[in-house]
């Protein structure tokens, strides 16, 4: 029997994915969690399963392109309709502009971004289904405060998310008419396994909690489909923009 309502997270094994996991799952959502390492994602799909929600998780490495067409028909399969995909994968390796890896230029180009051009792509169907069903269809897309302003170091990471803030714009300007809603969230440091890198300076502590990042996607649930939030910028106190 098809869901009524229906999601896909990616990067749903920890940190931002999977507090936005428990927020759908909350909100009555059945969900497709997909993950790179299975492991960690059969935890992650246990521990919510566990809280009778419906979930259930797909491995895959998101920068193969197959491997993304496994996750959308997985979820098709299962529960036939997707009202929200949440495209929060990602990752982040930082270097100076001279000694940047090919090898990892190209896993933040295709996990950070081509895999989400894919993914609405592969999704674009059953978005419209939903759209014509209630008007109110959000595609979320996890960028960052890097990608509002450039960084050194992280150069790759920063070009990539602010090519998300704009695929972002585009998608709306393409789609919103239809009832199919992009938001680019963009948070500063959040406490996830990706910021363990920047610890000794920034206490974990001090950092932006997963929570925050989901309970705005709770928010944009809620949001009529007269609404449209394009992005929202998460900052820490005394931050600058």
């Amino acid at each position: 029997m098809p869901a009524e309502r229906a999601a896909i997270v990616t990067g749903a094994s920890s940190g931002i994915g999977l507090a936005i996991a428990r927020v759908l799952a909350e909100e009555g959502y059945a969900i497709t969690m997909a993950a790179r390492r299975p492991e960690k994602l059969d935890i992650a799909v246990q521990g919510l399963a566990a809280e009778s929600f419906d979930v259930h998780g797909v491995p895959a490495n998101l920068a193969e392109e197959a491997e993304i067409q496994k996750v959308v028909a997985a979820h098709r399969e299962r529960y036939g309709r997707l009202d929200v995909l949440v495209n929060n994968a990602g990752v982040g390796m930082g270097a100076p502009v001279g000694d940047i890896e090919t090898k990892r230029l190209d896993m933040q180009l295709d996990i950070n971004l081509r895999s989400i051009v894919i993914f609405y792509r592969e999704c674009m169907s059953l978005l419209r289904e939903a759209a014509a069903d209630h008007k109110n269809v959000l595609v979320v897309n996890t960028a960052s405060i890097a990608g509002k302003h450039g960084e050194a170091w992280l150069s790759v990471y920063s070009a990539t998310k602010h090519a998300v803030v704009g695929w972002t714009s585009s998608m709306n300007r393409e789609l919103a008419s239809e009832g199919i809603k992009s938001t680019a969230l963009c948070p500063a440091f959040v406490d996830t396994p990706m910021t363990d890198f920047v610890k000794e300076q920034v206490p974990a502590e001090e950092m932006i909690r997963p929570q925050d990042i989901a309970e705005a996607v709770r928010y944009l649930l809620k949001v009529s489909p007269a609404c449209v939030v394009p992005e929202m910028m998460f900052i820490r106190p005394g931050d600058s923009l």
